[in-house]
């Protein structure tokens, strides 16, 4: 009977070692990934949101913290090696390589530049080449809302010194609403909502309508696609599983961005709602992840004429689509 009784505990013991380390094993065996995003959380990154409370990422075996940093140094910091993966547009990846940074853009999640200007209806401007003359607001000259009112310009025909830029910070939508400029560069997919909400009425010219441009996807770096191509495989194919589950159910997605985002549910959820809809308008992609080559040429070109690129870059080298579903 002692003999059955020391039996039972070994078989015990045994029992729960192994439900210890089947338990603990995929947690141990996850990747711990920094994933910068370059703005506040906000429902615009629902995809990611649902990547990560549906376990798309631990199925790849990454464990990925988001980080609202500074687009810019993210793609230094890529660069670098310093870091793996980060959400940047398609000029910050040029111009980090026109730098010599080894910066690899891995697959689009907007399939276009979503930025525009909004303009005073009072002004009467209906295209690019009637924003001459005008006052224009902007967070500075540097990042994505500046890119797309350069090429908005110059769907237009314009140069910048055909405009009065006017740095405003990102209080764009206060500085129109209080007439401090007659238009602002803005995301399509935000202020004017919130504009419209508020009664506000405005003209608006999307850089989409005009012209194609690389905008927001994942980026990595060359030294990460060498060493650790299952990385950025698993990187991509959790980011666009979150993108088709937002676009498929985007009250879904609305809910698990309650938990992502402070005070979430006390926001205007018909605003953020609003938000999310335009939003998914720029995810839609009849190819997941892919990128137009001539929307990374035009970008070239743009950023060329600005004098941000002193020499043509070899795009091939800019992007790949080998980790794309399918490939």
């Amino acid at each position: 009977m002692k003999r059955n009784s020391i039996l039972l505990s070994i078989i015990t013991l045994a029992l729960l070692l192994t439900s210890c380390t089947a338990a603990s094993t995929p947690s141990a065996a996850l990747t711990p990934i920094k994933l910068p995003l370059g703005y506040v959380p906000n429902v615009q990154f629902a995809p990611l949101y649902v990547a990560i409370e549906k376990g798309y990422f631990k199925e790849e075996g990454l464990d990925v913290t988001l980080d609202y940093n500074m687009e810019t140094d993210s793609v230094a910091l890529l660069g670098a090696g310093k870091l793996q993966f980060a959400i940047v547009s398609g000029e910050q990846v040029l111009l980090g390589r026109g730098k010599g940074l080894p910066v690899v853009y891995a697959a689009a999640w907007y399939n276009n530049f979503p930025v525009g200007v909004i303009v005073d209806p009072a002004k009467n401007v209906t295209k690019p080449a009637d924003l001459k003359g005008l006052n224009i607001g902007l967070p500075g000259t540097y990042g994505a809302n500046y890119i797309g009112l350069r090429a908005l310009l110059a769907a237009g025909g314009l140069k910048e010194e055909d405009v009065k830029l006017t740095p405003v910070g990102y209080t764009q939508a206060e500085s129109f609403t209080s007439k401090k400029v007659d238009a602002a560069s803005i995301y399509a997919t935000n202020e004017p909502i919130l504009l419209k909400e508020k009664g506000v009425e405005y003209s608006l010219l999307k850089v989409s309508d005009y012209t194609t441009l690389v905008a927001n996807g994942l980026a990595t770096n060359e030294e990460t696609i060498k060493a650790h191509p299952e990385l950025v495989r698993g990187m991509v194919k959790a980011l666009l599983r979150g993108v088709d589950d937002a676009v498929k159910d985007p009250d879904g997605a609305y809910e698990i961005c309650k938990k992502f985002i402070e005070n979430f549910d006390k926001a205007d959820s018909k605003v953020q709602k609003a938000v999310l809809a335009a939003s998914i308008e720029y995810w839609k992609n009849d190819q997941a992840g892919s990128t137009d080559p001539e929307a990374w040429q035009n970008m070239q070109t743009l950023l060329m004429d600005m004098g941000l690129l002193q020499k043509e870059l070899d795009l091939s080298k800019a992007y790949t689509n080998e980790f794309l579903p399918g490939k």
